[in-house]
């Protein structure tokens, strides 16, 4: 009970951090004239009222949090603050239900992209604003933050970097302090966004699109101040500026840091996942225009290399930028993007799925296994480029694959258990479980979440949120060792 108590009041502290997220809207708000300010003020001393009452009545509990603590404190942090950045939706939009507006928040800081709101043109500045935050946030992950500020107020980063850090390679850090870690990728990540911002303002968006579809590309959330997304604009330029920034955000962003810090290119060639990860986008763009050509979905190929590359980099790095409706397309190039969703991001980009490093994992271990049983005595290790991978990565490697499609098959069958058809059910669940954003027919890029049941609602949030932080850190804790002393 007292480790509990004492996680309560980490969370306190991490929702007074929480609260300073609304500044920004509140700054858009007074520019802007939208009306919003005051709205936003309420919530945010709302939300620095219930997280110091937290800390006040929890302060004298201090203990070192353990690995263990990590995993209750992620879950608790995306879960209660999802919950927290429900308030400007649900006190602006009438009629919005708690339940909209959570698979909102969550969306947004899951850096999903999947909306169930329409008239996203008609929204007051702020309120876009502050979806389009929450996808930024979300992006390197909102722990990640807390671990560079939350030492200050005398709480340890550890754990919690720990448990949020995506791939299998969680023990590597770029400087010996875990915090010092935390700050140089965010450096890294808001240095990038910001060129973002200024590149797209270049292209011809307005300041507040540029920041926001800049926060939506970093982060690879997907989120847009328009229901026609990017398609809005009409615009070669703003796509082709859109779709570097989102194959960047899908690369790893310790790779980024160590060749800003080196100043040379170098870097990305000794990089394991950089040249198969560019390799499958790049060369998946150029099948699926060809394919689109020869099935006379558009009339020439630089039209169907435009529109395939922009959606296929958007789908597959798990960012959820539309450009068309692909839905109208053969099957086939959508269901090719979102297995993309599953298997292109890098490890420590702000993309979702099982991760490069994880697939080329399972490739070189089923050829392994291949000649283990051509060659039963061969000794024979498991080598990506120079690097050896320890049999215990592989396990976990297996395990997490295992889990990860146990999930989609179990949600799936949920959705159309409830109704829904099996390409809108199975779409879905991919979409949302690799933080992809739109899936197909009543999901699809021309529509959104909108038409399902509260109980669809609530299956797709629990897919992104189980996407987000990589299945085993949720469903760990429901386990009886987890509970052990």
């Amino acid at each position: 009970m007292k480790r509990l108590l004492s996680l309560a009041r980490v969370f306190g502290l991490m929702l007074i951090v929480f609260s300073l997220t609304y500044l920004l809207p509140i700054m858009a708000s007074l520019l802007t004239g939208d009306g919003t300010a005051l709205l936003f003020i309420e919530d945010a001393l709302f939300t620095i009222g219930a997280g110091a009452l937290l800390w006040i009545a929890t302060r004298q509990y201090r203990y070192d949090l353990k690995s263990k603590d990590g995993f209750i404190l992620v879950v608790l942090a995306w879960t209660g603050m999802a919950a927290f950045a429900t308030f400007p939706l649900i006190s602006y939009i009438e009629g919005l239900s708690f339940t909209d507006a959570y698979f909102e928040a969550m969306s947004g800081l899951t850096t999903t992209g999947a909306t169930v709101l329409a008239g996203l043109d008609q929204l007051p500045p702020a309120i876009n604003l502050w979806r389009h935050e929450l996808n930024w946030l979300g992006g390197m992950g909102i722990i990640v933050l807390a671990v560079a500020i939350l030492p200050v107020l005398g709480i340890g980063g550890r754990q919690l970097f720990m448990a949020e850090t995506p791939g299998p390679m969680k023990e590597n850090k770029l400087t010996p302090r875990i915090t010092e870690t935390a700050k140089k990728l965010w450096l890294v990540y808001a240095s990038i966004t910001a060129a973002c911002i200024l590149c797209l303002k270049m292209a011809g968006m307005s300041w507040l699109d540029a920041v926001c579809h800049a926060f939506a590309a970093m982060s690879l959330g997907g989120f847009s101040t328009h229901d026609a997304s990017v398609g809005y604009f009409d615009s070669p330029l703003i796509e082709g500026v859109l779709m570097v920034f989102m194959l960047v955000a899908g690369m790893n962003f310790a790779t980024h840091f160590l060749a800003i810090h080196a100043r040379s290119l170098k870097v990305y060639r000794h990089d394991i996942e950089a040249i198969p990860y560019l390799v499958l986008a790049l060369g998946s763009c150029v099948a699926i225009a060809l394919f689109l050509v020869a099935h006379q979905s558009y009339p020439d190929f630089w039209t169907a290399l435009r529109h395939a590359s922009f959606n296929v980099v958007s789908i597959a790095t798990d960012c959820g930028f539309a450009s068309v409706d692909y839905n109208q397309w053969p099957l086939f190039a959508p269901l090719w993007m979102l297995f993309l969703s599953s298997v292109l991001a890098c490890t420590g980009s702000t993309g979702g799925g099982i991760k490069m490093m994880r697939t080329l994992i399972l490739i070189k271990q089923s050829q392994l296994q291949m000649l283990l049983l051509t060659h039963p005595t061969a000794v024979n290790p498991l080598k990506i480029g120079h690097m050896v991978i320890p049999s215990n990565i592989i396990l976990s490697v297996l395990g997490f694959i295992f889990v990860y499609f146990m999930s989609i098959v179990i949600l799936t069958l949920l959705l159309v258990v409830s109704g829904l058809d099996m390409v809108s059910s199975f779409s879905a669940i991919i979409a949302s479980i690799n933080n992809a954003g739109p899936g197909l027919n009543v999901v699809g890029p021309a529509s959104n979440y909108a038409a399902l049941s509260d109980f669809q609602t609530w299956t797709c949030t629990i897919a992104m949120f189980l996407g987000r932080i990589e299945v085993f850190t949720a469903l760990i804790i429901f386990t009886p060792a987890f509970w052990r002393k």
